[in-house]
Parts: C-alpha cells; structure tokens; sequence
C-alpha cells in the first residue's frame, strides 16, 4: 500500500492515473448508453427519444474525458498561464461539443413538431427551414457567450453594445422584418404553392415559381418574372386560382345582343360555340345565362371550364371568335355605343 502511494506520488503518475480513470469511465457511459439507454429509447413508440439519446451519448462520453483531463493538468506543476489556456482550450472544446449536440436535438424536435401540429400551427414542414436558422443563431450565441466565459472574457459591455447595435439594425431593416415574418405566415398559412396560377390585388397574375422567407417569385404570361415582397403579399387580396377541389376554371365569354333578338337562339348560337375549342373541358357541360337589360343591349355569358388557368387568355380568344362569326351568320345583332347629335338652331341664323 505505501509503495502504490509512493509511486502516486511520483512526477506525472498521478495525472496519468486520472486520465485512464477518466477514459474507463467514458467507456463505461459509452457502454451503458448501448446497452440501456438506446435500448430503452428504442422501445418507445416515437423515434424523437432515440435521436436525443444518440445525440447526447457523445458530448457526454466526450465531456467526462476533458472533465479527468481538467483534473490531471491540476496535478501537474505547470505556469498559472499555460495552466488557464489549457483550461480553457477543453472548456471551449466541451462548449462546441456541446452546442453542435444542441442544435442536433433541436432539429429533431422541430422536425418532430412539425408531424404532430395542426393544420393551422405555424410549425410545419415548409417552415423547417427557417425555424431551423433561428435554432442554429441562438445555439451559436450561447456557445459564443459561454466561450468567451471560458476565456474570461467579459461580455456585459459586449452584450450592452449588441443590444444598442440590434436596435439601431431593427429599425434600419424593418421593411426586411416585415418581409421576413410575412413570409413565415405565407409558409404556415399557405395560400398558394410552387406551381399555382395567383392573381394579387387583381394587378399581377402569373405561376408561382419560388416562395422564400423575403418575397415570392412569380413568372406572368407575357414570360416576365416579377419578385413581390412577402409583406406586401401579406396585406393584399390574393385568388388562387389553382386552388379548390380541382385545377380546372371556369371562365365567362361575355357577349350583347340587340334588343329584339331571339334569346332561344342566341342561347343555342352560343352554346354551339362552346363545343370543341382546344382547351375546354367536356365535363362540366357549358351553359348559357342571360345577365341583364342593360342600356345597350341585352347582355349574355357563355360560361365553360377550362383546364388550367394558363389557358385562360388563348381560349377567351378562341371564343370570342367562334362567337362573332357565329353571330354573324345568325343574322344577330351585335349592338354598340351610339350617340345621336341633334342641332336646335344653326349658330347665326
């Protein structure tokens, strides 16, 4: 017994002691974690507890190794200097370590999250991504901040000046974080998606081609690609019309007559008109209605369905000219604006 303690205490025996006993333990928690843990974890009925066991067994393993490190560097006679940087270099080894496991676990409940919520929660799968970055953000900060603990660094007149620096950033960049938490809402809301045919505010219409945390990307028909800043998205009127049980619209022909005409066969012109024009659809049948008594004639509208809302213009077009030269034929009347000028009294007479 006394010679095991003589040669504990000889130069650098009892540091190296330490460390193997650190090291044993660290396999000994490694060995538990497979044999126990994991598999207890496993047996649950969601994956979300496997994935933090696996997360944690190695900053855990990890941290006990630096933690019998930490102990033996006291052992040893070293400069009070050399000493607080080695200290250091494994607190902030342990702080990486340890951060990266974080922001691990945090993915995984995000994404666990994400297929549990409602309809209605704004944490589903298309905003992963962003809630992802604020996770990322927070865990940096807090490994920076405790970093710079390690360092004995001290932050109280970094934290002040950060936070003089983010209010003069929030309000030279409010118009970006306008954009930024409209396009949060876009994400969980939803209103269109990559692919829709939207109109917003009835002034810009065209396919959705990109959604991003900033704005939304649309490409028009005249094959122009307009960016639209989510915060202005967010406050207006937006129609999809890709949207509803089916992709198909329907779309309304609108025609006058003169009044005396035969509705019945303005009606029969009309729905003769709707039949085979490329892109239209067969099923719903297209019907007829008649409008209104308006001041200029009596107004009508063939409404059919057509399937996709990119054909909207070229088959107006095809119809409006199958109409008129059926109109034409018919001897119908296609009433206009007239205006009968009559002269009381000649100017010098």
């Amino acid at each position: 017994m006394e010679q095991a303690l003589a040669i504990l205490n000889l130069p650098y025996v009892k540091p190296v002691v330490i460390i193997l006993a650190a090291v044993i333990s660290s396999y000994i928690v490694e060995w538990l974690f497979r044999t126990t843990i994991l598999r207890l974890a496993a047996k649950s009925e969601t994956q979300l507890d496997d994935d933090i066991a696996e997360e944690l067994r190695r900053p855990v393993v990890l941290s006990i190794v630096f933690l019998g490190i930490a102990f033996a560097l006291r052992e040893v006679e070293f400069p009070a200097s050399l000493l607080f940087v080695a200290t250091a270099i494994l607190k902030t080894l342990a702080v990486w370590i340890w951060a990266v496991a974080a922001g691990r676990i945090g993915t995984h409940i995000l994404r666990y999250l994400s297929h549990r919520n409602s309809a209605n929660s704004v944490l589903k799968h298309r905003t992963l991504p962003f809630f992802g970055i604020i996770i990322k953000l927070v865990v940096v900060g807090w490994a920076v901040y405790f970093a710079l603990l390690a360092w004995e660094v001290n932050v109280t007149g970094w934290l002040a000046s950060a936070g003089v620096v983010g209010i003069a950033i929030g309000f030279a960049a409010k118009d970006t974080l306008a954009n930024l938490f409209a396009g949060i809402f876009i994400l969980a809301d939803a209103p269109y998606k990559l692919g829709d045919f939207v109109a917003i505010d009835s002034d810009l219409r065209g396919k959705v081609t990109q959604i991003g945390i900033r704005s939304t990307r649309m490409v028009t028909r005249d094959g122009i690609e307009v960016t639209v800043p989510n915060a202005v998205i967010g406050n207006a009127k937006i129609v999809n019309e890709s949207g509803g049980e089916h992709p198909h619209e329907r779309i309304r022909a609108t025609v006058f007559v003169a009044y005396g005409s035969d509705i019945d066969r303005v009606r029969e012109v009309l729905l003769n008109c709707a039949e085979n024009v490329e892109g239209t659809c067969k099923t719903p049948v297209p019907e007829v209605r008649f409008r209104e008594m308006s001041d200029s004639g009596l107004r009508f509208q063939l409404l059919t369905w057509i399937y996709s809302p990119e054909l909207k213009g070229p088959v107006l077009d095809r119809l409006n000219t199958k109409i008129y030269k059926a109109l034409n034929e018919s001897k119908i009347e296609i009433p206009y604006n007239k205006q009968d000028l009559y002269i009381k009294e000649m100017p010098g007479r």
